[in-house]
């Protein structure tokens, strides 16, 4: 690819010099995957009653660095293995278009676990050890969600890994730590954060899904084709706000969380943004749409069940 080319996509993407380079290298439109679990789990524990700020703090930061590393892991490794070039989108561009060197990008990542490792022996000393025992799984699925002989982003299983351990896993860890109980309630309330967590995951293997054939890949989105995988897309956004509603009715959430319906038109959005679409390029507003969506339901999801703990 020429220079010229190469500019023309960092024209495209806004890519800016500077401090911008490094925000980008953690892909910050992913980052309400971290984000959202955890002040959701926080929440569910606050509407009965238990709050420690401090382990709530402590988590927050420990799965926006695990996330940021999952993140560099990725990076680093699909341009190993020769998937991302210099027209890539939907990377950060650090490598391919930064002339950032792979190996300090892989340096940051492992220094972002290593700092993520620190605070978890704070919340397990102050909550418990088997805490450290699925937090490095956690970890270790990150790493070999791109790394490792069989990454599991070339497989058909990225979303379900994707989603249950950074929706019901760490949701089900940051109520834990707060309770020291884990219930059926709490998996249930889960299960739409789940969902919206995948969908970003699948969302993104949308848009990339020519480049991921290309490239050896069989995600859902190689599997069905993309006209096929936006119908998935719009049934999943459909099974989330069902469930939803289902838990509102049984009395699993309370009443305010009807407040979360008001993330359905950006779901809408989605869709609407996707269709038509065949260049990746195109279809990147479709993807931050996605990102929105989750991050509007989930912080929507906890404010509902603040309001009912301080009510």
């Amino acid at each position: 690819m020429s220079t010229n080319n190469s500019a023309d996509i960092k024209k495209l993407l806004n890519e800016r010099e500077g401090f911008h380079k490094w925000w980008r290298l953690i892909r910050p439109h992913t980052l309400t995957a971290s984000f959202v679990p955890v002040f959701v789990g926080t929440m569910i524990a606050f509407n009965e009653g238990a709050i420690n700020w401090l382990l709530f703090f402590a988590m927050m930061i420990a799965s926006l660095l695990i996330q940021a590393a999952t993140n560099m892991f990725n990076e680093y490794y699909d341009f190993v293995r020769g998937l991302d070039n210099d027209q890539s989108v939907g990377i950060s561009g650090s490598i391919v278009r930064d002339g950032m060197h792979p190996k300090r990008i892989r340096n940051i990542a492992l220094l972002f676990y290593a700092v993520s490792i620190g605070i978890g022996v704070y919340i397990c000393i102050v909550s418990s050890w088997w805490i450290a025992i699925i937090g490095l799984f956690c970890m270790a699925i990150g790493y070999l969600y791109t790394g490792g002989p069989i990454p599991i982003s070339y497989t058909p299983f990225g979303e379900l890994f994707s989603g249950v351990l950074m929706g019901s896993v760490i949701i089900g860890i940051t109520y834990y730590i707060q309770t020291d109980s884990v219930t059926m309630e709490m998996i249930w309330i889960s299960i739409p954060i789940t969902i919206f967590i995948g969908c970003i995951n699948f969302a993104n293997n949308i848009r990339d899904r020519d480049g991921d054939e290309r490239g050896g890949r069989k995600t859902i989105a190689v599997l069905l084709g993309r006209p096929n995988s936006i119908k998935l897309l719009a049934i999943l956004f459909i099974v989330s706000f069902s469930i939803t509603i289902i838990l509102i009715f049984t009395g699993a959430l309370p009443l305010w969380s009807f407040l979360t319906l008001l993330s359905i038109p950006p779901a809408i959005g989605v869709i609407k943004a996707f269709k038509g679409k065949t260049q990746a390029i195109e279809m990147m507003p479709a993807m931050a749409k996605t990102a929105k969506t989750n991050t509007i339901y989930g912080i929507l999801l906890g404010l509902s069940l603040l309001i009912s703990g301080l009510l």
